[in-house]
């Protein structure tokens, strides 16, 4: 009895104790600690992967994004290729054609103008010009109607005379470009020279002519010499058949010069066929 009254041996049972409640609440606490830490790491974790989803599929989509430009450069490129080489087929083919071809823009004025078309209007540069001063006639109001109204001029002749002064007969048809969506692209003109062609024909309308004439000559020298003819038959007196045998010699050799000049101009006219 006298130990448990003992004061000393009641301070260290309380202090063993306190001591022991007190270890128990620092337990306690380190749980709550090392749990607390658990589950910041956890949140940490699960932030960090949620940051990093985002970020991929940025990265993603610019990769696709790279991936597309690059098809569409290329695809440009290719378009572009296409083009200069439409561009210059064009070109080719139009500065082999033996016709002339002129395009008016738009604003009515010479966009293009290939070699032939210079040659046969005998104007070095025409691209610039509008029709009034490229054709000088009633063409430059046919390529304007067809421009405004849509109308087509279809094979139309017309003589024409070049700054040089060289007169020519040009066949001129002219029709309107439209582009894809309906808008008006321009007027095509192919322009033929015809003037050889205009040459034979009058040359054999000269022709004709004087084969009409030539007709008409030998008819009416035959006509004249068969009336000397029955003259000289029917009359006996010598000093008028020696007449009328020198006015048949006359009409025959006048026959004679005839047929031979047309036939001349005949030769005439094949030789310089021949050699244009």
């Amino acid at each position: 009895m006298k130990i448990l009254t003992n004061p000393m041996l009641l301070k260290m049972v309380l202090v063993l104790v306190a001591s022991g409640v007190a270890f128990m609440m620092a337990v306690l606490m380190l749980r709550r600690v090392r749990q607390s830490l658990g589950e910041e790491a956890s949140a940490l974790e699960s932030a960090g992967s949620s940051e990093q989803l985002p970020l991929h599929t940025y990265h993603a989509v610019i990769q696709q994004l790279k991936q597309q430009k690059h098809e569409l450069q290329a695809l440009q490129q290719a378009e572009h290729r296409r083009a200069k080489t439409s561009e210059s087929l064009s070109a080719a083919v139009l500065s082999n054609l033996s016709s002339g071809v002129l395009f008016f823009g738009a604003n009515g004025l010479v966009r293009q103008a290939n070699h032939a078309a210079k040659m046969i209007l005998g104007i070095a540069s025409p691209v610039g010009m509008n029709a009034e001063e490229v054709f000088r006639s009633d063409i430059a109001a046919g390529v304007k109607a067809a421009l405004q109204q849509g109308s087509s001029l279809r094979r139309v002749e017309v003589d024409y005379v070049t700054l040089g002064g060289q007169r020519r007969s040009l066949e001129v048809t002219a029709s309107r470009v439209p582009a894809a969506d309906g808008a008006v692209l321009g007027v095509a003109c192919l322009i033929n020279d015809r003037t050889e062609i205009a040459q034979i024909r009058r040359q054999i309308e000269l022709r004709g002519e004087m084969s009409a004439e030539m007709a008409l000559a030998l008819r009416t020298s035959l006509i004249t010499i068969s009336g000397y003819a029955q003259q000289l038959a029917q009359n006996s007196d010598p000093e008028l058949a020696r007449q009328l045998a020198a006015d048949v010699a006359a009409e025959a050799k006048h026959l004679d010069y005839t047929i031979g000049g047309f036939l001349a101009e005949n030769r005439r006219a094949k030789a310089a066929a021949t050699s244009s």
